[in-house]
């Protein structure tokens, strides 16, 4: 039987899910209190017990998600908090100390990567890179949880309600990532990238250095904002344009293009609302009359990095050529 280190983490996400649409269900003045259960309730299902589900029928949750949060069914109910001057006593009582649950995230997930990587198993890592680094964070989360329990002297049912209220905050956005990196993985097996190239040779001279640098470098801005992350863009664009037409036709240096031009994607990350966690997410927790204020306030920013970036990708790209 295969070791499968992450399957415990999607359990966890899956009962806090599942936490938070029990109480949602349970709360008779929540204003969207069906369409919350239903919503964390098909979540805490593919958490859990995703991989045992026929694949249409996880599509076809995905595609109840969205209806659901397209219909505005998910929203925040009442949250409940102390009273104002308990919480300000209590902070001004444990001072500085209120961070170490924060910062102990960071530097255990640094200490459990190292400590993780000298465990093998008949000679060879027992976990590989990425799960390394997600059950490092997961150890780490869970360690600074038992830590602000202790520091506060509360426990764990009280940081569920509090989750259940963060999570309401942010609502269908914090499964956004989600969707998006898995949309650049079916982008990838639909050979969106072959298509990319096709429309490219026919729409940009590709004998031109500076058409193709700004095809590429523009595409990636325009494939970021599409879906929300440039790790997702970065494949589609380089076989389509990058590989080919830069690097195969005018003999761009492989690791400088690469380099840049996932920075120039990241400047489209700041122009979409798609990227939730960075834009969205953010003017919910500060709870900003417009939710789009972050965008608002990013996008000069992007440009100017942007004209940068494209000015740097044809400099140094080709300083051999």
């Amino acid at each position: 039987m295969s070791l499968q280190p992450l399957t415990p983490i999607y359990v966890l996400i899956g009962l806090l899910c599942a936490s938070a649409a029990w109480g949602a269900w349970r709360d008779p003045a929540h204003p969207r209190r069906l369409g919350n259960a239903i919503f964390y309730g098909l979540l805490a299902l593919m958490f859990v017990v995703g991989d045992a589900l026929p694949p249409a029928l996880v599509g076809a949750m995905v595609v109840g998600l969205a209806l659901v949060a397209g219909a505005g069914g998910v929203g925040r109910g009442a949250r409940v908090l102390p009273p104002d001057g308990e919480r300000e006593a209590s902070a001004m009582r444990h001072g500085n100390r209120l961070f170490a649950p924060a910062i102990a995230i960071p530097l255990l997930t640094v200490a459990a990567v190292f400590a993780l990587k000298a465990v093998t198993r008949d000679g060879q890592p027992l976990l590989g890179a990425q799960q390394l680094s997600l059950v490092a964070l997961a150890f780490a989360c869970v360690v600074a949880l038992v830590l602000a329990c202790v520091l506060l002297r509360d426990t764990p049912r009280a940081a569920l309600t509090q989750s259940r209220g963060l999570m309401e905050a942010i609502g269908w956005a914090a499964i956004l990532p989600l969707v998006l990196a898995t949309l650049g993985a079916v982008f990838a097996q639909a050979g969106v990238g072959e298509l990319v190239a096709r429309v490219a040779t026919w729409l940009v001279p590709v004998e031109n250095r500076v058409a193709c640098v700004l095809a590429f470098g523009l595409g990636m801005v325009a494939f970021t904002m599409i879906m929300g992350n440039a790790f997702a863009a970065f494949p589609v664009m380089m076989g389509g344009i990058g590989l080919p037409l830069l690097v195969g036709r005018h003999g761009a240096d492989p690791a400088s293009l690469a380099a840049i031009g996932m920075l120039t994607g990241y400047c489209g990350t700041l122009l979409t609302p798609m990227a939730a966690n960075y834009n969205i997410v953010p003017a919910a927790l500060l709870e900003l009359r417009d939710p789009y204020a972050v965008i608002r306030a990013q996008w000069p920013t992007a440009l100017a990095l942007m004209a940068l970036n494209l000015v740097l990708m044809y400099a140094i790209a080709f300083r051999g050529g």
